[in-house]
């Protein structure tokens, strides 16, 4: 009968599903069976690196390439972005002439080297790129002062922005740099450039492995172009923006500064697109070429002060 009362409690909450107190477990099971196994405490998905690594998240990883940039910048104050553009193979003076004398070394080693030869060439041919660097770098600098000087007064902010690399774009944020300012890298991960240039700043340097995220921001809070001779990419670049104001996706009339005229003449024939009608005299001529700084700088302020006072355009309607 004791034995029948003992064993009632147990009974009863195992009928309305309850937990037996662990003293019963204890009585009726031993000692051993108080020691209740844990389960497995699995990984949140957003915390697990394999998986955000992984092919069925890179839709995440473009999510994050997206929003990511746009908080910093808020966070930053950043709204107005002048975009400079141009090759990466551009070396200040004494960098170029150390880099003619490695090469020339290494040239003179192997005659029968023609990869080496090969090189050398093509690096004597990019000497014009020189003043064009201090152009600028004196640009940017010239930039970044005048912006500080209208922060001050309350005024619309302006902040250099760059590809992050070296070349035309280190000579840029090192101009900001130089002025005691701000300034923005929107690098990419590429074999041959592991990290950015030394003079962007440090709380506005992005690294995307997507090229489209990377235009995406480039473009978004872009209120001027600057582009300095550069190859593909630079004309990628260049295309890019002017097609998209071309079709309205932006908005707004961006000045476009080309820096160096006979570059940008002979490499592209813009009056020919006209001619031919590719495309509208409008397009070819928003793009104003410049030679030094004062004059790029002359031409900037003016477009983007201009599109301070002008609405932004109403979007285009499909044509039916």
């Amino acid at each position: 009968m004791a034995a029948a009362m003992l064993a009632a409690p147990s009974q009863a909450s195992q009928a309305t599903g309850t937990k037996r107190p662990c003293e019963e477990m204890s009585t009726s099971a031993g000692s051993d069976a108080a020691e209740v196994e844990l389960g497995p405490k699995p990984e949140k998905a957003y915390k697990s690196s394999e998986f955000l690594n992984s092919k069925g998240a890179r839709m995440i990883r473009m999510m994050c390439e997206l929003q990511q940039p746009g908080t910093v910048l808020e966070e930053h104050g950043v709204d107005n972005v002048i975009m400079f553009f141009g090759s990466a193979r551009a070396k200040p003076r004494a960098q170029y002439e150390q880099a003619v004398r490695d090469a020339e070394a290494k040239a003179a080693a192997d005659p029968s080297d023609t990869r080496a030869q090969g090189a050398l060439a093509r690096l004597q041919k990019q000497a014009f790129l020189i003043p064009m660097f201090d152009v600028v770098q004196e640009l940017a600098k010239m930039t970044t002062e005048w912006s500080m000087r209208r922060a001050a007064q309350g005024k619309v902010a302006y902040s250099v922005g760059t590809g992050g690399g070296p070349g035309m774009m280190e000579a840029a944020n090192k101009g900001a740099m130089l002025a005691g300012g701000k300034s923005i890298g929107f690098g990419i991960s590429l074999p041959f450039e592991d990290h950015l240039n030394p003079y962007v700043t440090p709380d506005l340097a992005f690294e995307f492995h997507y090229f489209f995220t990377r235009k995406f921001w480039m473009s978004y809070k872009c209120m001027g172009l600057v582009v300095a001779p550069g190859g593909l990419g630079t004309c990628d670049e260049l295309f890019e923006v002017i097609t998209l104001m071309q079709t309205g996706k932006i908005r707004r009339s961006l000045p476009v500064i080309l820096i160096g005229k006979q570059f940008w003449k002979s490499a592209i024939n813009w009056d020919f697109f006209v001619q031919t009608g590719m495309i509208s005299d409008e397009d070819a001529n928003q793009l104003i070429f410049a030679d030094t700084a004062q004059e790029a700088f002359d031409a900037l302020v003016a477009g983007v002060t201009a599109l301070e006072c002008t609405p932004v355009a109403s979007k285009k309607k499909a044509k039916a």
